[in-house]
């Protein structure tokens, strides 16, 4: 039983569980497009070597004991332990660095919530569209609240898998129907075995590790079965501690899940502003590879960091700078087949390489997390000097992108892995979540092969 006096918990509780809790329509339609944009970057990333190594190792260490456990995996089909489902998928959408996330977290939510969903509605043929969407809101909602407040309170810049574990545990609760205490225990085991690893150690180093979601994925769904047997956590401070409860006090009023960003670029977006800022200029002034002579990069401390050489492999092409913007400029966009295999030894994107340099610039470090901002300065080959001026990163709040840029990036996304009358169904799934009575298994059907 909750204690009369843990008003904070009971609040967060009540959020959580109540089966009558009304989310605003705008967050329900929202929630459904960043579900079919996350969809298209898992569709997109099947072939990646990542892809295969997770969905083998879930396949081969991951089995469920009962057909009551299991859950199949995305794009192919096998069943395995929910946990084990959710962390592969989670583990193939981190590696193909397009999906969506929020500013003031500094990382990811649907990477990990996506796969959850999927997974426990395994257990749940039942599940309409509209429940499926309202405990995907819900999770959002928590996660990042999570992750804002764990930021806050530690010094070091952790990984999302350290807080969207907790976004997990409230949706596999919410789905589980599960009583407050179990959602309590859940939250503190999720929180605790989250994974506490170091961002800017990825970034200097970049892996397969990516962003710590398949984890956190991992560990969340877990939390939640282990939290229905009785298992016990500790209490999780980011949500429960006297000092982080200006973090949640918004809660049921404020909906994050509306300023998520959808990123247009598969890598990480620390770059995409002066992507953007680059792409800018190429559109309005007509230049090419072949015209430009030197690219200048400002930005905030954490872009400048990025990996800045060719990339050896696929990890350091996503978390890259250097070239992404060669890749912009060689080839005009940027999609899954410009990060893998041949691309990786593009001749032509290396002969850029060495033309761009990046720096650090306070007045962007200034508005990071906040905001992504850069600015380009390019000299031609005539000896002509263009500036973009400062541009912040677009596909947030403060520069969406349309509907029509979503739906083309899925068909860019997917294309290779499914059928376009496919990737057209998958996106008309996105107003058909909403409609009364829809089932989501018409929407899991599109992505899980028949058996």
């Amino acid at each position: 039983m909750i204690r009369g006096s843990d008003t904070q918990f009971a609040g967060l509780a009540d959020f959580i569980l109540d089966p009558a809790l009304t989310v605003p329509e705008e967050a329900l339609k929202f929630a459904s497009t960043l579900l079919i944009d996350t969809l298209g970057v898992a569709a997109g990333a099947v072939s990646l070597d990542v892809a295969g190594i997770a969905r083998d190792f879930a396949g081969d260490f991951h089995a469920a004991g009962g057909p009551e456990n299991a859950a199949p995996m995305l794009f192919d089909g096998r069943h395995v332990s929910l946990p084990g489902a959710a962390w592969a998928l989670a583990t193939q959408i981190d590696n193909l660095d397009g999906h969506d996330g929020y500013n003031p977290t500094k990382g990811h939510i649907g990477v990990a919530v996506v796969p959850a969903l999927f997974a426990f509605a395994a257990r749940h043929p039942d599940l309409t569209g509209r429940e499926a969407l309202t405990a995907l809101a819900i999770s959002y909602e928590v996660a990042a609240r999570a992750g804002i407040a764990l930021h806050a309170t530690v010094s070091d810049y952790h990984t999302s898998g350290a807080w969207n574990a907790l976004g997990v545990a409230a949706l596999g609760c919410r789905l589980e129907r599960t009583d407050p205490e179990i959602l309590r225990q859940a939250l503190g085991i999720a929180e605790y075995q989250g994974p506490r690893s170091q961002m800017m150690r990825e970034i200097d180093n970049p892996t397969m590790l990516h962003d710590g979601s398949g984890i956190g994925a991992f560990v969340g769904c877990s939390a939640t079965l282990l939290a229905q047997r009785g298992f016990q956590g500790a209490p999780a401070i980011t949500a429960e501690a006297p000092e982080v409860a200006r973090y949640w006090q918004d809660l049921g009023r404020t909906w994050t899940v509306t300023r998520n960003y959808i990123k247009p670029y598969p890598v990480c977006r620390w770059a995409h502003a002066a992507l953007d800022a680059l792409h800018q200029l190429m559109q309005q002034q007509g230049m090419n590879a072949e015209s430009v002579a030197q690219i200048q990069v400002r930005t905030f401390a954490e872009a400048a960091r990025l990996f800045a050489d060719m990339p050896d492999t696929t990890s350091q092409a996503q978390y890259s700078l250097h070239f992404a913007l060669a890749t912009m400029l060689l080839h005009g966009r940027i999609g899954p087949e410009h990060l893998t295999g041949a691309a990786l030894r593009d001749p032509g994107v290396a002969a850029l390489i060495p033309r761009i340099t990046a720096s650090e610039d306070t007045r962007h470090s200034e508005r990071f997390p906040a905001g992504r901002w850069s600015d380009v300065e390019v000299t031609l080959t005539d000896g002509q000097v263009l500036c973009s001026g400062d541009v912040h990163a677009r596909g947030g709040p403060e520069a969406p992108m349309s509907d029509q840029e979503v739906r083309q990036k899925l068909h860019h996304m997917a294309g290779a892995t499914l059928p376009v009358d496919r990737v057209d169904a998958l996106w008309a799934m996105r107003d058909g979540l909403l409609e009364p009575g829809r089932k989501f298994t018409q929407l899991a059907r599109l992505v899980i092969p028949a058996p």
